[in-house]
């Protein structure tokens, strides 16, 4: 340090005499206090700087993780596991009206809610796959090859609900029983019952049949009813379409209080239409 209070005396000074002080005068202020406080402060800078330069070298240090050797980013995490299907099952099984469900009854609801979709061709795995990627592989995955009553329930309910299912059974399955009970209800008759594999092919060719004889009748049909249910009339633009489907959600969206039935027409209106 260059300047030491200490010593400073006015004929070391060489200054005007207007800012000298008074001959002989020395300094009376708490020097040492001040010197002991700026030492302190040269040895916490010190300390500082050596504790910085010791997190730099473990970060260099550090073995760095690479990322395609990393277990959790290989895979991505399963939409639905079978722990949720099991905790599904089970909270379903506990509400008012489970008794009166079958599971022959929700076997054909499914069906039937796979044929009245706009694309009947596909089973509920491609539906929900075509929706929301993988979601349907997934979900037949935690389900399983062995078919329950409870299983059953949790499909159907993700062919009634779409990709909302999972809110719907967690958040209120109660209100799920009491939509598979009416619509078991509402089935054809006839439709109660499992259909055997020579009716589904039977029913399959006569789709493929009706589908090959039209020209553009079946699309356009299907399209047409699209529009209906968006209120848009032939030719719409896809501007418009999306205008009129963020309108329609907003109000019909099942946490806003709407029908879970309604959304799902509107969002398989759209999805025809955008396709």
């Amino acid at each position: 340090m260059g300047f030491d209070p200490r010593q400073w005396s006015p004929s070391s000074s060489a200054r005007d005499d207007r800012d000298r002080p008074k001959h002989g005068e020395r300094v009376t202020s708490n020097v040492e206090a001040l010197l002991r406080e700026n030492d302190a402060l040269r040895r916490e800078v010190r300390r500082l700087h050596q504790q910085l330069d010791r997190l730099h070298r473990q970060h260099w240090n550090r073995p760095q993780r690479d990322p395609d050797r990393d277990p959790s980013r290989q895979q991505p995490s399963a939409r639905v596991t079978p722990e949720q299907v099991q905790l599904w099952g089970d909270s379903l099984a506990k509400q008012a009206g489970w008794g009166v469900l079958r599971q022959q009854g929700l076997e054909a609801l499914i069906d039937q809610l796979n044929r009245s979709s706009f694309h009947p061709q596909l089973n509920l795995r491609q539906r929900l796959d075509r929706i929301a990627s993988g979601l349907g592989t997934d979900l037949l995955a935690a389900v399983g090859s062995r078919s329950t009553k409870k299983t059953a329930a949790v499909l159907a309910a993700f062919a009634l609900y779409g990709v909302r299912a999972s809110e719907w059974l967690e958040e209120d399955p109660r209100r799920v029983v009491a939509d598979l009970r009416q619509r078991q209800r509402h089935q054809q008759p006839g439709g109660g019952g499992r259909r055997t594999r020579s009716d589904q092919r039977a029913t399959d060719r006569d789709t493929n049949r009706e589908a090959a004889g039209e020209t553009h009748g079946g699309s356009w049909d299907r399209r047409h009813e699209a529009l209906s249910v968006l209120g848009l009339r032939a030719g719409a633009s896809q501007a418009s379409i999306k205008q009129a489907f963020r309108k329609l959600v907003k109000q019909h969206h099942p946490d806003l209080g709407g029908s879970a039935e309604a959304f799902r027409r509107i969002n398989e209106a759209y999805q025809l239409l955008m396709t």
